[in-house]
Formats: structure tokens, C-alpha cells, sequence
């Protein structure tokens, strides 16, 4: 019997799979991909290395929706927040993989490539080296954060007549549709405040 023109398995396939089962329920195995492939779970590891290999596929898949020319854009804070936006938007197309992509080491050059570029940009503003991965720690919190409340319902507060909270009520009310949106504004503008204030204390003691 002839070879298949196309072949069972490629990274490519091992890769949309597994993110498709994490879509479905929040993680993968070997054997799942496997079987959804109709491969032997084997022939799986003569593609990828193991797990790990895996989560680095996906890692790049997913942050291959980033936008990389927001970091291209003048002046540093346009960059920054629209990278912010861009990361935000990519990780929200699969919320279910950000518990597993975030605990465990990058490893991906092209996912390494663009941590460096982020880097180079607040280095060229004048930020303190010391200071620059707290400050990508702290976007990336609240980038991922607010990826998986787009996930969340609408409503997280379920009120009942048990405990009175008619200023809770209110609030919710109050607060319409697009709760998830606003609220990442605000956590983006602080973020930002605080950003060009360091820069500007930084940038006036050095002068």
C-alpha cells in the first residue's frame, strides 16, 4: 500500500489538536491527541518532545497573534499599551490555555524574541534595567487576568436574599454590559500612570 499524500501527523496537527482539546476542557494528554488523530500515541513523540515540547507549540501558536509591530510604534507608552491590547486580544482567543502556558517556563525562541524586543523598548525610554521585568510581570497579570474574565459570565455575582447587599446590587446594575472591557481600562490606564511616572523620576534624577 502507497504512502498517504498527506501525512497522519506534523507539529502542526499535534498542535491544533491538543489546543483544541484545551479549549474543550482545560488540558491535553499525549494519548488524547493520539486518538483524535487515529495515530498511536508513539508516533506522537517521533514529532514533538513529550509534553513539554507540546506547550511550547501552543505557546507559540497562541502568541503568534500578537501583533509584533505594536513594538515598532513611537513613543514607548503607544507601544507598550498597544502590545497590552494585542497580547490581551490573542490570549482571550483561548482562555483555557493561560493557567497552562503561564506555569510553565517559556522556552519558544520566537515567544524569547519578543520578551527581548519588549526589553529594548523600555531600555531606549530610559527605564532602570532593575525595573523592567517587574514591569512586564505586572502587564502580563493584568493582560491575562482581564483574557480570562472575557471568558467569565457576565455576571460573577450571584445575589440572594440570605445576605442584604443592595449597594452590590446597585453597583452591578450600574456598571451595564462590557464590564470585562472597562475594567481592563482602568487596570491599563493605572498601569500606565504609574509606568511614565517611573520613567520621568528616573529620567529626572538622571538629568
Amino acid at each position: 500500500m502507497g504512502r498517504p499524500r498527506t501525512p497522519l501527523l506534523d507539529r502542526e496537527r499535534i498542535t491544533t489538536t491538543a489546543l483544541q482539546l484545551i479549549d474543550e476542557s482545560g488540558d491535553f494528554s499525549v494519548p488524547q491527541i493520539a486518538r483524535r488523530l487515529g495515530a498511536q500515541t508513539g508516533s506522537v513523540y517521533h514529532h514533538v518532545d513529550g509534553r513539554d515540547g507540546i506547550v511550547e507549540l501552543l505557546r507559540e501558536h497562541v502568541t503568534s497573534g500578537i501583533d509584533p509591530a505594536t513594538l515598532d510604534l513611537t513613543p514607548w507608552d503607544t507601544a507598550v499599551e498597544a502590545w497590552a491590547r494585542s497580547y490581551r486580544a490573542a490570549f482571550a482567543a483561548h482562555p483555557r490555555a493561560i493557567p497552562l502556558l503561564m506555569t510553565s517556563p517559556v522556552r519558544a525562541p520566537r515567544v524569547l524574541e519578543q520578551y527581548e524586543r519588549a526589553v529594548n523598548v523600555l531600555l531606549a525610554a530610559g527605564f532602570d534595567c532593575a525595573g523592567i521585568m517587574p514591569l512586564i510581570i505586572a502587564l502580563e497579570n493584568l493582560v491575562l487576568g482581564s483574557a480570562l474574565d472575557l471568558a467569565a459570565p457576565e455576571t460573577m455575582w450571584e445575589l440572594t436574599d440570605q445576605v442584604p447587599t443592595p449597594r452590590l446590587a446597585e453597583a452591578l446594575a450600574a456598571v451595564g454590559e462590557g464590564r470585562a472591557d472597562r475594567a481592563f481600562e482602568v487596570g491599563l490606564t493605572a498601569f500606565m500612570n504609574h509606568a511614565r511616572a517611573l520613567r520621568e523620576k528616573r529620567v529626572d534624577v538622571g538629568g
